[in-house]
């Protein structure tokens, strides 16, 4: 990918910025400065991130696909265009139901 400066101000297919593998996981890191990230990810239909918790509020956008969200124990489906802020100090996980790719957004 070519340098994020490169891509400032011009419109970003998201989705067409990361590939999915097969059985895996695939994160690009769009942006990272200090007051946070934007991170493309990919999931294999099966895949997941395991439960953690985070200090800062995460903010996940389903570019594609459906996946199971489970937040401080409660679970829900969010498939794409659906927007979901898991909130800083609650354990979360994240399962793929099918493929999807999700954009992360963290601010600090």
């Amino acid at each position: 990918m070519r340098d994020i400066d490169e891509l400032k101000g011009k419109p970003l297919d998201l989705a067409r910025r990361v590939e999915y593998a097969d059985g895996g996981i695939v994160s690009k890191t769009l942006l990272e400065k200090k007051a946070g990230t934007l991170t493309l990810f990919a999931f294999d239909a099966g895949q997941g991130l395991s439960e953690h918790t985070s200090p800062y509020d995460a903010t996940v956008l389903i570019l594609d696909g459906r996946a199971t969200l489970t937040i401080g124990g409660k679970a829900m489906n969010a498939s794409a265009g659906a927007l979901v802020i898991m909130p800083a100090n609650v354990p979360h996980d994240v399962r793929a139901e099918e493929r999807f790719k999700m954009l992360l957004i963290l601010i600090r």
